[in-house]
Parts: structure tokens; sequence; C-alpha cells
């Protein structure tokens, strides 16, 4: 991006300035209800979009999809301004993510910096330290957001529990019932995956766009199925 007179990112400032806009008085009703709660499932959605975007390697469609997940995060730090005890801004938000970088490649930006490390050492580092700052947590699957998808979830906990040495505890011990057993079939193959550094939840993702070509080349044309 060409930096402009009054400074670099300029329609990085101008989204915000948009976003205020549309917020304050005068600007869109619609916008100017909504909450944080309320913007959740667009945010969800605009993710699912990017996935898509880049696992079908549409380059446009990409760029158009990150502007709507970046409109996300400037929607809610808009609206994150309005909180009558604990108010942030978009600002707050960027400050403290780049400190979080900062502590976090201490490889890169500490004072014994080595850009010799491997990716897997780089993130048994990453690990290391979000372990030190969670202090709070009291298991390798705390944070793990209960709201994902099932077999993102699942891949999350396997992942965390392969990287603690516990990928051994069985999911469903013993299981009686017809679901609990399919759960726990479901349960092998995500870690089946992950032996083998497969991304389950894209894998499935490019599968079920396999299959929904294909019943679209399978339908009638819409003038025999209308006949």
């Amino acid at each position: 991006m060409t930096a402009a007179a009054d400074g670099p990112y300029p329609h990085l400032r101008d989204l915000v300035a948009v976003m205020d806009r549309l917020r304050s008085p005068g600007g869109c009703p619609w916008d100017a209800e909504q909450t944080a709660e309320s913007l959740v499932a667009y945010a969800v959605e605009e993710v699912y979009e990017v996935a898509e975007a880049v696992e079908t390697g549409d380059r446009g469609h990409l760029r158009e999809e990150l502007g709507d997940l970046l409109l996300q995060v400037v929607f809610q730090a808009r609206v994150a301004q309005e909180h009558a005890t604990e108010p942030f801004d978009i600002e707050d938000v960027a400050a403290g993510i780049a400190a979080k970088l900062r502590r976090r490649h201490p490889h890169v930006f500490g004072p014994d910096a080595d850009a010799g490390l491997d990716p897997a050492e780089v993130h048994r580092r990453w690990e290391q330290i979000k372990a030190a700052e969670k202090t709070e947590r009291t298991s390798v699957l705390d944070g793990i957001p209960a709201g994902m998808p099932g077999l993102a979830r699942a891949q999350k906990v396997v992942a965390r529990a392969r990287r603690a040495g516990l990928d051994g505890v069985p999911a469903v011990p013993d299981a009686a019932d017809p679901a609990a057993r399919l759960g726990a079939q479901l349960l092998d193959l995500v870690r089946s995956a992950a032996g083998a550094g497969i991304d389950a939840e894209a894998a499935l993702r490019a599968a079920v766009r396999d299959l929904e070509a294909r019943v679209r080349a399978a339908e009638p044309s819409g003038a025999e199925a209308s006949g």
C-alpha cells in the first residue's frame, strides 16, 4: 500500500472514520442498534468466507472477504468504545496484538534474537510463553471456545492433548449407544488426520465442495426440471 501525504495506510484510517460515521447520531439506524452480541454471527460467517476463498484460490474473493472480516473487527471495536465501564477502541486492539506478537517472538524482537530456529521450535516456544501468560488456566484444554463447530473443536482438543502427551486418552470408553460409538469413530478419524498432518476440517470442506459440484452436474437442466 502506498502511503499518502497525510500518513501511512490512509484507507485503514478511512474505514475507521466510515464506521464511526455510521455508528454516530445521524448515521445508519441499523449500524447504530447493533451490539457486540448481535454482530457475532456475522464475524463467524466471514471467517468461513475467508477460508472458502483461500481454499478455492479465488484471489478477488479473498480480497473482498478479508475486507468483510476486517469490517467486523472495526465494527466490534467501535461498539466497544461505547461501553460504560470498560471501553476500548481499535487502537487499543492493535496495540494489544502488536505487544503480544513481540512478547511471543523473542527470537525476533528479544535481546537474544535467533533467526535460525525451525518452525517447530518456534511453535514450542510460543506455547511455553502462552502458558506462562495464561496462569489462570488449569488445563491444557482451557481457552478452547465451546461454540466452535464440532469438527474444528475436536481438532483443537486433539492437538492440545497431543502436545501434552495425552493423546492416548480414549474418546468414549466402552461406548454403549450408536450415537456415542459414531462420535468416538469421528474422533478417531480426527486423531488419524492429526497424526498425518491433515487438517480434517479443510479436508471435509473440500470433499463437500466436490460433492456439491457432482450433485450440480448430475441435476437436470433448468428447462428439464421445470418441464
